[in-house]
């Protein structure tokens, strides 16, 4: 990961909602939550939570799918996994500085060729 796309991805994760909402996502796994869901789980307005997923698409942190009329969307765990690659590299110089977090399993969507 380049450094100027880590810092976009810190940037998007750097307001409270946005990072309230990549949370939810995370922990939602693999299949996500519907927009609808992941409002009411938020409490936020439909507009502002479009533009803050707006700016999680943009650093590659959140993925949509459309399942008929419906759009879910879930956390882009190949980017959340580079980003805490990038911000651990060379993590103390080399020395066992203890257990590291095992990254997440990508989501279908990223595991496909």
């Amino acid at each position: 990961m380049h450094t100027d796309t880590a810092l976009q991805a810190l940037h998007a994760l750097g307001q409270p909602s946005r990072l309230a909402a990549f949370r939810a996502l995370v922990q939602a796994g693999v299949d996500g939550l519907s927009v609808g869901e992941l409002r009411e789980q938020l409490d936020l307005p439909a507009a502002t939570l479009s533009a803050h997923l707006n700016v999680l698409r943009r650093a590659g942190l959140v993925r949509d799918a459309r399942a008929g009329r419906v759009i879910r969307v879930s956390a882009a765990y190949a980017q959340m996994n580079a980003l805490l690659a990038y911000l651990t590299q060379n993590c103390c110089a080399g020395a066992d500085c203890g257990t590291p977090a095992a990254p997440c399993s990508p989501s279908p969507e990223e595991s496909r060729p």
